[in-house]
Formats: C-alpha cells, sequence, structure tokens
C-alpha cells in the first residue's frame, strides 16, 4: 500500500529552501509566519523569472516587486482569479517538465487546465496523505470496498476529481471499486442501482466502505434507497466518507450538510465524526477537510484571505466575501494566490472548539459572475504584448 508521506525533492533546494521547510511542517502546526512569508518570497521570484505573465503581475501591483516584510504583507500579494485560468494555460515550468495535466469539473462553460511538475504533484499529494495520517485514515489493516461517486477514468478524461478519487484509494486495500458515474462509450452516467448494489454488498459482507466525491449523487443514492424501500443498513464504523467537488449542476436539489450527514448516519450506519467534507480545486490543490466539528481548517501550508466584494480590500475575522488562496509550494503554474469564485468567512482557532490549532473558513456559497468575470479580464490584460 503506496501512502506518499516520504519527503519529495524542491526542484531547486537553494531558491526554494523556504518553501521545502514549509512543507515539512506538521499539517496543523500554528504560527510558522515566518517561514510562510520567506516561503512566498521564494516562490514569487520563482515565477516572475519563469513566466513573464506573473511577471508583469507582480510588477502592477501595490509595492511592486518588493519583498513581503510580514505576514500582514499577504494582503498585497497578487492574486489570479480562477476564472482566467479557463481562458489560459499559464506554466512556469518547460511543457517537457510537465507531469500532468487536468482540468476543472465545472459543468457549464470552459473548464480550467492546470498543470503539474513532478514537484507539485508529489508536494500535494503528500500533503493529502500526511492529512489522512493525522486522522488515522491510513489503515491496511483489512481490505475496505470504494465507491467513487466521481467519473470512471478512461484514456482522454484527464478531469481533476477523477485522478484525486483514484488517488485516496491508496490508503487503504481495495477490495472492490466501484464508480457511480461509469463511462458509458459515450460519456458518464449517474448508475444509482449500481450504486445501492455496492453498498448492500457491504454491508452484507461486513467490509468497511470509503466514499469519495460529489456530495449531490450520495443524497441521490439515498434517494433511492428509500424509494425501493430499502431499510438501513449497518456499515461497520470504520467506513469513511469525503466528500470534494461541491454539488456542481445540482443546486436546485442540494440538501443541507447537517440533514444529508444525519440522513447518512440513519441510512448508512457511519457515525457523524466518519462524515467528513473537503474544499480544493484544480487551481489551487491544497487539501481543506473538515474536522470533526465540521469547519475547513486552514493547513500550515497555506493562508486564507477574505476580500469584500465591494473593493476586493482584505476582510477581518467572521465577515463574508470572496475567497483568497495562498500557498507557495506550487512551482509549475503562478498559482500560489488565487481568488475563488466563492463566498467565504474566516474564522479563529478558538471558535471551532476542536484540537487543531489553524483558523478554519466557512463557504457560504458562490458569488455572481460579473466581478469574477472582470478580475478574470483584469488579469488577461497582463499577457499583451507577452510570450
Amino acid at each position: 500500500m503506496s501512502t506518499h508521506l516520504d519527503p519529495v525533492a524542491v526542484p531547486d533546494p537553494v531558491a526554494l529552501a523556504a518553501v521545502r521547510d514549509l512543507c515539512e511542517l506538521p499539517p496543523y502546526a500554528p504560527g510558522g509566519d515566518e517561514l510562510f512569508v520567506a516561503a512566498m518570497n521564494e516562490s514569487n521570484a520563482w515565477h516572475a523569472a519563469r513566466s513573464d505573465f506573473f511577471a508583469a503581475l507582480w510588477s502592477a501591483s501595490p509595492g511592486g516587486r518588493a519583498p513581503l516584510t510580514g505576514i500582514g504583507d499577504l494582503s498585497r500579494q497578487p492574486f489570479v482569479h480562477a476564472n482566467f485560468f479557463k481562458q489560459h494555460e499559464i506554466v512556469s515550468v518547460p511543457r517537457d517538465d510537465v507531469a500532468l495535466h487536468v482540468t476543472s469539473s465545472g459543468t457549464t462553460g470552459q473548464k480550467s487546465q492546470m498543470f503539474f511538475d513532478a514537484w507539485t504533484l508529489g508536494a500535494g499529494q503528500r500533503m493529502v496523505a500526511r492529512i489522512f495520517d493525522h486522522h488515522g485514515w491510513i489503515d491496511d489493516s483489512e481490505p475496505v470496498d470504494y465507491l467513487l461517486y466521481s467519473y470512471q477514468p478512461r484514456p482522454e478524461l484527464n478531469l481533476g476529481t477523477s485522478f484525486t478519487g483514484n488517488y485516496l484509494c491508496e490508503f487503504a486495500p481495495a477490495r472492490h471499486v466501484e464508480h457511480a458515474l461509469p463511462h458509458t462509450g459515450s460519456g458518464h452516467e449517474f448508475d444509482a442501482f449500481g450504486c445501492v448494489r455496492a453498498l448492500l454488498r457491504s454491508a452484507a459482507d461486513g467490509v468497511p466502505v470509503r466514499i469519495f466525491g460529489f456530495p449531490a449523487f450520495l443524497s441521490f443514492t439515498l434517494d433511492r434507497m428509500r424509494a425501493l424501500g430499502v431499510p438501513p443498513l449497518t456499515l461497520p464504523p470504520s467506513s469513511l466518507i469525503l466528500f470534494g467537488g461541491g454539488w456542481k449542476g445540482h443546486a436546485d436539489a442540494q440538501v443541507g450538510k447537517p440533514e444529508l450527514y444525519a440522513r447518512i448516519t440513519e441510512q448508512l450506519g457511519i457515525p457523524d465524526e466518519r462524515i467528513r467534507d473537503g474544499f480544493g480545486s484544480v487551481e489551487h490543490s491544497v487539501p481543506y477537510l473538515e474536522c470533526e466539528r465540521h469547519n475547513l481548517h486552514v493547513p500550515a501550508w497555506s493562508r486564507v484571505l477574505i476580500r469584500s466584494v465591494r473593493d476586493l480590500e482584505p476582510l477581518p475575522f467572521g465577515e463574508p466575501g470572496y475567497l483568497q488562496l495562498v500557498s507557495p509550494f506550487i512551482t509549475s503554474a503562478p498559482a500560489q494566490s488565487v481568488l475563488m469564485g466563492d463566498l467565504a468567512s474566516l474564522h479563529p482557532a478558538q471558535d471551532c472548539g476542536c484540537t487543531l490549532d489553524t483558523p478554519w473558513f466557512r463557504v457560504h456559497g458562490r458569488a455572481g459572475v460579473s466581478r469574477n468575470r472582470s478580475c478574470a479580464i483584469a488579469a488577461a490584460e497582463l499577457l499583451k504584448g507577452t510570450s
């Protein structure tokens, strides 16, 4: 069983020494601001030297190319809106160094195109592994059944959710792996009956189930079980659910998180503390996972800012605004600071009540498109005249 816990070599151990050291911190180590700032300065210098786009963006930002001097300076860290990556393919490494090319799982319009070199891919996978290890979710003591609410891979499929879902199968030995969205030969279709059969088989055999992926399709599976008169199941308590990807394309059928979690416990027998949501994106591959109190904590390898929807100024704890995700580890593309189209609020660690010592954020929903579009267009202006 592969765990991906071993350190990964940075592309340049001199130019990226702080980036390397930051990625060695425990997942939820408190503090570390000085090291984080040093790593961000290394990241900015790295991308400016390799991306004309980021060099122009950095030069045009408040303070120009002046290094960040403290964690408060992150407010002037230049950011790229996530929508920008739907229109442009931007890299900071030679194309020959691209180890993986993935797209976002958006259901309409253009999808983001992101490129990962060996370090960015390996470091991101290691972050996931170390968070799984922190929660005790790496377990080779018994085989499990996997039910993946994501797209079944095929040779030409490069969706990030498909890649992630299959990667998560490496943390416990697999007995069966089922995809809720199998490939039919002409596309992918949701197989509700196949999902119900898989859950019934696991319950009958007494085998733990690990369920990963889109929450909408598990909700639809529970609906189908009720419609079919399937009585509540009692899956082993070591079963695990980790959601990711949201309710894309199914917002009209979205069920509140407390209601969905209660239904899972009622119909599948999986305890609440073994049901977690995650937040992540192709454009920013740091994993943000819920604690046992279902709050999304910020790992030591990143920082979160919230910006006003009126003027993009940074907001204090508790105030909702645009979600900005910052991490210096990515070397393949200038995505070390990404402004998302999500509305969120940031909260101090002590307001959660769990054992994790880092701030956490709550996602309130998607923002309107007008400002998202203008941010993307503004960033695109910086491409003019660059190669």
